[in-house]
């Protein structure tokens, strides 16, 4: 098992990767539906509660809170992924990698949305629909997988 930095190394790139690559499938969903910022101004309703909710332009306020707070989520599932599959040989292989990932989002999803309070939940269900979150936690699991398989590859 890698020990907690190793696991926070590689969860801080395949965190981020995931964090990039999920914020991007929300802001093209948004942009889809006439309102870019939305889904990720959306993520700040912990914080800013039925304001941000409501928010449809991009703001330093809103959108800079959402992702900063989307961003730490997805680097604390990438350093939890990183530390229970971190050491495994088979995550070195594109194919239990990707496994590997599809569950962790699986994971996340089911933890946001049937064990975390309301005020607490992403927040982007808000403004998409069912699909599109789905493709919001597949874009999520594709960059865990590329960070982690990135971070095996260099090692």
């Amino acid at each position: 098992m890698p020990t907690w930095k190793q696991a926070f190394r590689e969860g801080l790139v395949s965190g981020s990767l995931a964090s990039a690559f999920s914020a991007a499938y929300l802001a093209w969903a948004g942009h889809r539906r006439g309102q870019p910022a939305a889904p990720v101004n959306a993520v700040s309703h912990w914080f800013f509660g039925d304001r941000a909710l409501r928010q449809d332009q991009a703001s330093l306020l809103y959108t800079l809170t959402g992702y900063l707070t989307h961003h730490a989520a997805s680097i604390f599932w990438g350093v939890l992924y990183a530390k229970a599959w971190g050491a495994r040989e088979e995550a070195k292989e594109p194919l239990p990698a990707v496994a590997g990932a599809v569950t962790l989002a699986t994971v996340a999803a089911i933890v946001d949305y049937q064990l975390t309070p309301k005020r607490l939940t992403p927040g982007f269900e808000h403004r998409l629909g069912r699909p599109e979150m789905s493709n919001v936690y597949a874009f999520f699991a594709l960059g865990i997988a590329v960070g982690t398989l990135v971070m095996k590859a260099r090692r």
